[in-house]
């Protein structure tokens, strides 16, 4: 992996939203990464850490931010209902992408589409949620959220696994399929690394 590998669980922030907005800079950065990056290995490894990038994040947000937010803002549930439904679209069109491969020829025009539905989804996160949020809870709750998201991206699984949107699923299966997703990533690696 290169040196721009995506790192979420090493940022600073000590506020939740501080964190997931900063996170979601870094994945419109990675998208153009992923758009600049010449066919080959180059684009290829600038979309594996994108994947692993929006794979880690929504996990995170789904875990910790949504269930506090539907306890925590009018309307939670609707609001993180929609948000759910938007994570579960975004994950599907990521798996489809990445199944495609980045050197397919139809890659550019779904990596179009699956950025104008992630950046349309973190713009309702930040408008509809992340405010509210905000203003309904402590620093202290921030904070210990901010921890909890960065936990939970560390345990998370590093690929798409559309129908794990619920705080239920993503325990139930969360773990195991990140053991599976980092097994798969760290056999990549190696096969990479000897021409493969």
């Amino acid at each position: 992996m290169s040196d721009r590998q995506a790192v979420p669980e090493s940022m600073g922030e000590n506020d939740v939203v501080d964190l997931l907005v900063r996170q979601h800079a870094m994945i419109r950065d990675l998208f153009d990464e992923v758009e600049e990056s010449p066919v080959g290995a180059q684009r290829t490894e600038a979309f594996e850490r994108l994947v692993r990038m929006l794979a880690v994040h929504e996990t995170a947000e789904e875990e910790v931010v949504h269930p506090y937010a539907r306890l925590k803002i009018e309307d939670g549930d609707e609001v993180v209902g929609d948000r759910l439904a938007e994570e579960r679209e975004a994950k599907q069109l990521l798996a489809d992408l990445e199944r495609l491969g980045a050197d397919h020829p139809d890659f550019s025009g779904r990596l179009q589409v699956l950025r104008a539905a992630v950046l349309a989804h973190a713009q309702a996160e930040e408008r509809h949620e992340f405010t509210r949020l905000r203003a309904r809870t402590s620093v202290a709750e921030r904070r210990a959220m901010a921890a909890g998201v960065k936990a939970a991206e560390a345990l998370a699984p590093t690929h798409p696994h559309p129908g794990t949107e619920s705080m239920v699923m993503n325990l139930l299966f969360g773990p195991p399929l990140a053991i599976v997703d980092r097994t798969r990533d760290a056999i990549r690696q190696a096969m990479r690394g000897h021409g493969g």
